[in-house]
């Protein structure tokens, strides 16, 4: 079921969060993903002087390196574009996620790491959700998969509505974890 009619309405900004994830040869995941807000008019900014309608205000980029459990082995971060010539001093910072995995706490590591004054609003909030989600949705269905039987609990089962335990998807794929009613 589509959105229902908007009222009468101006465009103005733009935010676009692309992410890909990438099965290297030895045997590694790379993790992209890429943040950028435009505006649909031109503006001044005190350190970059006129922003034109369509040039990026925001262009971050970020790499995780993971390995199949997704522990970070190699993370780097790059702004292209920011509102402050100071923007691209906490790039570095990133590095710092080089051995936590994401899983439950993911967010809240991430942000006692790199968030507030250590780090980029934009920068993490690519982290916290859609990079770590791309993760998931790179490697977890091939090394989890839904044809064979899983040697332990699937990470995904109690992670949405679809995975609850007691529902009909995990009592489908993953009948020994499921915990619903067999009447």
């Amino acid at each position: 079921m589509p959105l229902s009619p908007p009222v009468k309405r101006k465009h103005v900004h733009t935010r676009e969060i692309r992410c890909l994830g990438f099965e290297r040869e030895d045997g590694l995941w790379d993790i992209e993903g890429r943040i950028t807000d435009t505006k649909t008019y031109t503006f001044d900014n005190r350190e970059r002087g006129m922003i034109s309608a369509g040039t990026p205000v925001h262009d971050m980029l970020v790499r995780l390196t993971v390995d199949t459990d997704l522990v970070v082995q190699d993370a780097e971060a790059s702004t292209e574009a920011g509102p402050f010539e100071i923007c691209p001093a906490v790039n570095e910072g990133v590095k710092a996620l080089k051995g936590m995995q994401i899983t439950a706490g993911w967010t809240r590591n991430v942000h006692n790491t790199i968030g507030g004054i250590k780090g980029c609003t934009h920068i993490n909030q690519l982290l916290m959700g859609p990079l770590a989600t791309t993760a998931y949705q790179s490697i977890v269905p091939k090394k989890v998969g839904f044809t064979k039987k899983p040697e332990k609990r699937p990470i995904v089962i109690d992670t949405c509505h679809a995975f609850t335990a007691d529902g009909p998807v995990v009592k489908r794929f993953w009948p020994d974890y499921y915990e619903g009613d067999e009447s």
